[in-house]
């Protein structure tokens, strides 16, 4: 039987010269960063405080606030820009040179960057939904219209209806859900830099730089991730449609994938015991000679 942690007990702070990161850490062994994804009133702790008891009987499981969503300090900058430095800062801030890592949507893609541009930091990789592009139907998806709509104009309808296309069991949005999520989505500042990512402005300006960049994207680069990797996906995933697996399922050299059936983006929390069971199985695999 799993202990249950709380907030309070599990929050930590270190600091950093760019502001204080804060974290949640519980248990003993290898070390497993957990990364949370984007979208009002996310933070790391709602993403897998329903997972965190099971994996820290196996780990020593970091829970990284990313700067910008209202936990960890600030640090002005494009969200998803500070946070795949906001990851090497904090390793280095705890002085770990490795780690497994989980990342839940946009969490994926930051821990995926990692591993690229920091092989050695990386043993396994685990990704929530939302890494690679999508190839069968259109883009942005149904959930990311949503969320720009809210991120426009926040209103608690707008919050319940992207909410609800997050899941595929709506039972799961809950007033408490919609409670604590929109709390936090309509401070000032999480809302302004909830913009810089999901603003149409910011969007189209986005949009305009990567015509004009010579750069390749990120999901042109997969094959450099060296890490071993589990691509979990919800099958009924309206945020991030399934099809987007394909290209890192082929490109990414040791990856694997697994597609939950009745599930949407949130695979960690409404696929929870299943989730946990494979991703545990990888994660605990003895590396093949």
């Amino acid at each position: 039987m799993t202990t249950e942690l709380s907030y309070e007990s599990t929050l930590r702070e270190l600091p950093t010269d760019q502001g204080v990161l804060r974290y949640h850490e519980a248990g003993q062994g290898p070390p497993l960063l957990m990364l949370h994804g984007s979208g009002p009133g996310v933070t790391g702790w709602r993403n897998f405080r329903g997972n965190l008891a099971v994996f820290a009987e196996h780990f020593r499981c970091l829970v990284l606030e990313f700067p910008g969503f209202g936990v960890s300090d600030p640090t002005g900058g494009h969200p998803m820009a500070d946070a795949s430095a906001a990851v090497v800062r904090f390793l280095d801030g705890l002085g770990l040179h490795q780690v497994d890592v989980i990342g839940n949507s946009m969490g994926g893609i930051v821990g995926t960057q990692v591993a690229m541009s920091h092989p050695e930091r990386v043993r396994r990789l685990v990704t929530i939904g939302g890494i690679g592009k999508n190839l069968l139907l259109p883009s942005p998806a149904e959930g990311i219209n949503l969320l720009v709509e809210f991120t426009e104009e926040p209103t608690r309808e707008a919050l319940v209806q992207w909410l609800n296309s997050m899941v595929y069991d709506q039972s799961l949005v809950t007033e408490e859900l919609i409670e604590e999520r929109w709390a936090q989505a309509v401070d000032p500042a999480t809302l302004a830099s909830a913009r810089k990512m999901y603003g149409r402005a910011a969007l189209n300006a986005r949009a305009a730089a990567a015509a004009a960049s010579e750069a390749a994207p990120y999901w042109a680069m997969l094959h450099k991730v060296k890490a071993r990797t589990l691509i979990t996906w919800g099958r009924d995933d309206r945020v991030s449609p399934v099809d987007m697996a394909l290209l890192p399922m082929r490109t990414i050299p040791e990856v694997e994938l697994h597609v939950f059936p009745n599930c949407g983006h949130w695979v960690m929390i409404e696929q929870k015991a299943a989730w946990e069971s494979a991703v545990l199985a990888f994660l605990t695999r003895k590396d093949e000679a």
